[in-house]
């Protein structure tokens, strides 16, 4: 299967960059990120989730419920090829450690979208289904907001930036359900919410979110930004697979060469976890990064662990976080190249 939507070459929308403290400019990207989430590696430090909507500087973590901050040391500005960074900041780019960065390209400058109920601030790319929107929470119950991507998103990740002690919430479109069945806490280990009632009364739709009258999305003059993901054939899947607790795990069909995945059991209480291929290089792939916690890097996991292949991506170990028999999990995926291009050319196998 070919694809002719623009996504030929997924390294201009997607990249992961790994890099040593110390750097102060990030050049190797073949777009300019509108959204960077960096980690430490070698040793413990807060995740550090920068975009261009918010503006540089404006740091939240994904691994607790605090409020933004502003760290003058840590990404300065978004540019063409990259990023810069202001210093040594150790939860950006302390010298002597390894840092890993996943960058997504949005649609630049931010414009009004008043398709909501909220009228939201919103960057948009709509050939790879991404968007950053920020608004300002009502409690009003129920509540839309309008994301701009054209078509229904897949995921979304939403966090209140204003006040402490709020939960990151998700909605993924595998978990099932509009409202109070379809949610999970980014920054905990735990399993599927069913009575969060986070996402008002309806699905998302082609133009607008829905949100409830809850804290951590719809806060009364609270700011929010949220991260919405639409599935783009051959460049980006979402979606669930059922752990068999073997070695010789399951196989997820994505129809392109995965270049990152995250995923998360669903039925119990787990970290979740993310893969990459520039982390790892080769298969077996076992160094992963826990978007819930502040530890280091995990290397050599052989319970945790999988192969991406030309077409998706098998689970090679029989952790219970990656594939405890029976249980349910969720993955977001991104290409490295789609299994075939719309000129034909078949992707090869790592």
């Amino acid at each position: 299967m070919s694809y002719t939507n623009g996504l030929d070459k997924p390294s201009d929308y997607f990249e992961t960059v790994i890099y040593v403290g110390g750097t102060t400019d990030i050049s190797s990207l073949d777009f300019q990120p509108d959204f960077v989430w960096g980690k430490k590696r070698t040793g413990a430090e807060n995740h550090a989730l920068f975009d261009s909507v918010r503006g540089a500087t404006k740091t939240i973590n994904s691994n607790t419920n605090a409020v933004e901050s502003t760290r003058s040391g840590s990404l300065t500005s978004f540019d063409s090829d990259g990023f810069t960074m202001g210093g040594s900041d150790g939860i950006i780019s302390s010298s002597g450690n390894n840092y890993v960065a996943w960058n997504w390209k949005a649609g630049g400058s931010a414009s009004s979208n008043s398709n909501g109920s909220i009228t939201s601030t919103v960057s948009a790319n709509t050939t790879s289904g991404f968007s950053i929107v920020s608004y300002t929470g009502s409690s009003t119950n129920p509540s839309t907001v309008g994301h701009g991507l054209g078509t229904a998103p897949a995921m979304i990740i939403v966090k209140n930036r204003s006040t402490s002690g709020r939960d990151w919430v998700i909605w993924h479109k595998a978990l099932g359900g509009a409202s109070s069945t379809a949610d999970l806490l980014l920054f905990t280990t735990d399993a599927k919410i069913t009575s969060g009632g986070y996402w008002g009364s309806s699905a998302p739709s082609s133009t607008t979110f829905g949100v409830g009258n809850t804290n951590n999305n719809n806060a009364n003059g609270n700011n929010h930004i949220a991260y919405c993901f639409a599935e783009k054939k051959g460049y980006s899947k979402f979606g669930s697979y059922t752990g068999n607790g073997n070695a010789d795990g399951t196989f997820v069909y994505t129809g392109f060469s995965p270049s990152f995945v995250l995923l998360k059991e669903t039925s119990n209480a787990n970290n979740w976890m993310i893969f990459d291929n520039k982390r790892s290089p080769f298969n077996l792939m076992d160094d992963f990064i826990s978007p819930d916690i502040s530890d280091a890097e995990s290397t050599g996991n052989a319970n945790n662990r999988m192969d991406m292949l030309s077409n998706g991506f098998k689970i090679r170990g029989t952790g219970s976080a990656t594939n405890r028999s029976g249980s349910n999990f969720i993955f977001m995926a991104f290409a490295k190249s789609p299994f075939t291009t719309s000129t034909g050319i078949p992707t090869t196998a790592r």
